[in-house]
């Protein structure tokens, strides 16, 4: 296995102890799974990077790269929903995408052709990222607030009440660039579901 396709496993499992240190109420919490999300997202930019400049594009990483970013980016919509960060409806039209897309992935591979992510989909990534680092963001500035910082309860609440609001149209616009991406895709793939 080649270094890009050991970054995209690495990247997978990565995953299970930021939703631990998401879900887990202990000091900071935030802060850690936000520099484990980053790790995360890091290896997403050098697998890809390393893979073209070295030549090492394999089929296997061409289906496993965008499959890691599925896992990392719905991992945390679940823990936020479950947080009551997150629109639950911005969750289930994550889901429909990417189903959706998976689905004509796999209808390509079994013909034998390997459909690598787009241009389109790479934004959509990115702007997931961004958005869900925001969230990360803004709630460990809360946390600090409510530990360390001498802020007044009222004024905390109007600041948590914006930094939400802030975080969720970031996780929506995040959202509008998924159904974006879908549905170039879905149309620039169409001939491989046609009389399948």
């Amino acid at each position: 296995m080649n270094l890009p396709n050991k970054l995209t496993i690495l990247r997978i499992l990565i995953v299970p102890f930021m939703i631990a240190a998401l879900l887990i109420d202990f000091p900071h919490h935030f802060l850690v799974s936000g520099l484990l999300f980053g790790a995360a997202s890091l290896t997403d930019f050098f697998d890809g990077k390393i893979a073209r400049e070295r030549n090492l594009i394999t089929d296997f990483g061409k289906f496993a790269d965008p499959l890691a970013d599925k896992i990392l980016v719905i991992s945390c919509l679940v823990c936020f929903v479950a947080m009551k960060l997150c629109d639950p409806v911005l969750l289930i039209i994550v889901l429909f995408r990417e189903f959706a897309v998976t689905s004509i992935r796999l209808v390509a591979a079994s013909t034998g052709k390997v459909i690598a992510a787009n241009m389109w989909g790479k934004v959509k990534t990115v702007t997931q990222i961004i958005a869900i680092v925001a969230v990360f963001t803004f709630q460990y500035f809360l946390e600090l607030c409510k530990y360390l910082l001498p802020i007044p309860q009222e004024i905390t609440d109007i600041i948590a009440g914006w930094l939400n609001v802030g975080g969720m149209v970031l996780l929506w616009l995040s959202t509008i660039m998924a159904i974006i991406s879908g549905i170039i895709y879905i149309k620039d793939n169409k001939n491989c579901i046609k009389d399948r």
